[in-house]
């Protein structure tokens, strides 16, 4: 059986991630697993996906996201959404061996019965293991070096580039993401439906924001523009910046 591994980096577009500092990379951006996740289990038999723990407190990112959100959010729909994939995959040896990443970008290989439930349940792992590392205690601001410039250059200006992200969280009809990607080596703002991820947008992330109501309603309740303008203030710019340079090469 393939042995499953992180690769810890923070280069990660497309990464893995471990949890606190650890970052895993594997990615075009990314996704991974928990340190047990590296070793095989006595039966010999593949590591099923767990949820990553978060790098800090469920209230770190108080008032601009509550902590129950925060908890409910990754315990509770994070670990749903592995619960499934593993459930999904149970049975399929060879899917079970490889990273969420193979498995997202080649959900066409998939077999039809499950391709769903690995696109939903896969696609959610993924997102919201690369959504906790892009909020931070103490984030916000702007970006600085070549993800400032380039933002600059393509949307005009920062506040550009946010009315624009915004404008596509708003834009989303239901639930799903906005998102900030490298896509022809050019910087673009898109969203996707429910859990898909960037890969079927064609980019690699940079950034990205989930505008379902889980991520949101105790606080906010309808009000989605009122979210994403406090979520600016959480925003983990040195991850953005190492997504970019990833996503560039």
């Amino acid at each position: 059986m393939n042995r499953r591994k992180f690769l810890v980096s923070s280069g990660i577009v497309g990464a893995g991630f471990l949890g606190a500092s650890a970052a895993a990379r594997e990615v075009s951006h990314a996704v991974t697993r928990s340190d047990s996740d590296s070793h095989l289990n006595l039966e010999d038999k593949p590591v099923a996906f767990t949820v990553p723990p978060l790098s800090y407190p469920f209230d770190a990112l108080e008032p601009y996201i509550d902590a129950k959100t925060m908890e409910i959010h990754h315990d509770k729909h994070h670990g749903a959404y592995v619960t499934n994939l593993n459930k999904a995959l149970d049975g399929h040896a060879d899917l079970q061996a490889k990273s969420i990443d193979d498995l997202l970008k080649g959900l066409d290989t998939i077999p039809e019965n499950i391709r769903t439930a690995v696109r939903n349940n896969g696609g959610g792992h993924w997102n919201h293991t690369l959504f906790w590392q892009l909020m931070k205690k103490g984030g916000g601001g702007e970006p600085k070096g070549d993800l400032a410039a380039a933002l600059n250059s393509t949307f005009g200006s920062f506040a550009g580039f946010k009315d624009k992200l915004k404008a596509a969280g708003l834009g989303r009809f239901g639930s799903g993401w906005a998102w900030l990607i490298v896509k022809d080596g050019k910087l673009v703002v898109d969203s996707t439906p429910n859990q898909d991820t960037p890969y079927l947008l064609g980019g690699k992330a940079v950034l990205g924001i989930d505008v379902w109501e889980h991520a949101y309603y105790l606080k906010y309740q309808n009000l989605r523009g009122d979210y994403i303008d406090a979520w600016w203030n959480v925003v983990n710019w040195d991850k953005a910046a190492e997504l970019y340079v990833a996503a560039r090469k």
